[in-house]
């Protein structure tokens, strides 16, 4: 095959995958222009339109769908190849890119890279930040995190956190003239911080758990907000219970400025698990990342 096919059919995938000549020119470092001098020459020699574009986007015709499917796996393979040849070089070398929530991004990811990355300068991690349920393979993702029971069975999932525990909790200030919560359902009698799931578009019931005995509880309250951070904001000033991992409330905890409710209604369940395809061929610099991250009791 011309070198010049080979380039061209690289720059077809990039703007088919990125649904834009401006994103895909940027990730391949060439201009605009020559990007969509490349596309044209290459319909021009198949005598097929690959692309559809508009004013507002570009997307792959029929045709240029099943060259994708034929692409795709074929690039992805020289790509895996020529990023496993760093086990020769003395140290991993290569980029990751990982999709983990807020949390387990904060909690579990940065303490382990803050030690890692500075002894591997040629590794590069990526890490986007998205509470929702992304696809991996569809995004190109290395790896994402998830708690245990979210992983997908057709994924290699390795423990890289403790078990979790949910805790309710509220500024003290909160309850001077109130009750206190008993069981999950008084808590309709009071105000509490709503969380906007992205997966789902709506408002996450609150999941509590006692021997045999389990409820989702559907909360109201001032305020909807779509990350644990604000939340635990908005708990901390009084305006109303939140619904967090215990281990990003226990400061508040111990330094009295939070007070729990209904602590006995929130048991341990499986913490976060780093997950990825089955038939992933790990490279030097993800074997690396995964061994850092993965959970020694």
């Amino acid at each position: 095959m011309a070198r010049e096919n080979l380039n061209d059919l690289a720059a077809f995938l990039a703007v088919a995958r990125e649904g834009s000549f401006t994103r895909a020119a940027a990730k391949l470092g060439v201009s605009q222009s020559a990007l969509s001098h490349s596309l044209k020459g290459l319909e021009a020699r198949l005598g097929i339109r690959l692309l559809t574009r508009t004013t507002r986007s570009v997307s792959p015709t029929e045709a240029g769908e099943r060259l994708v499917r034929t692409l795709a796996p074929r690039f992805d393979e020289i790509d895996a190849e020529l990023a496993a040849l760093t086990k020769y070089r003395e140290k991993p070398a290569g980029n990751v890119r990982i999709s983990a929530g807020e949390h387990a991004a904060e909690s579990i990811i940065w303490p382990t890279l803050e030690r890692l990355l500075p002894e591997y300068p040629d590794v590069t991690v990526e890490v986007v930040v998205d509470n929702g349920l992304t696809n991996i393979v569809a995004e190109r993702y290395d790896a994402g995190v998830r708690l245990g029971e979210q992983v997908e069975k057709d994924m290699v999932a390795v423990r890289i956190g403790p078990d979790m525990r949910m805790a309710a909790v509220v500024a003290p200030s909160y309850f001077e003239g109130r009750r206190k919560p008993r069981t999950p359902e008084d808590l309709t009698g009071h105000a509490c911080i709503n969380l906007r799931l992205p997966t789902r578009g709506g408002i996450y019931a609150w999941e509590f758990e006692k021997g045999s005995r389990a409820l989702n509880v559907r909360v109201e309250g001032p305020l909807v907000v779509n990350t644990g951070s604000m939340a635990l904001k908005a708990a901390l000033s009084g305006l109303g219970m939140a619904y967090l991992p215990e281990d990003r409330v226990r400061t508040g905890l111990d330094e009295g400025r939070l007070v729990r409710v209904l602590a006995d209604w929130c048991p341990p369940f499986p913490g976060y698990h780093l997950y990825y395809p089955s038939r992933r061929q790990p490279t030097p610099a993800f074997a690396l990342l995964v061994e850092a991250l993965r959970f020694r009791s």
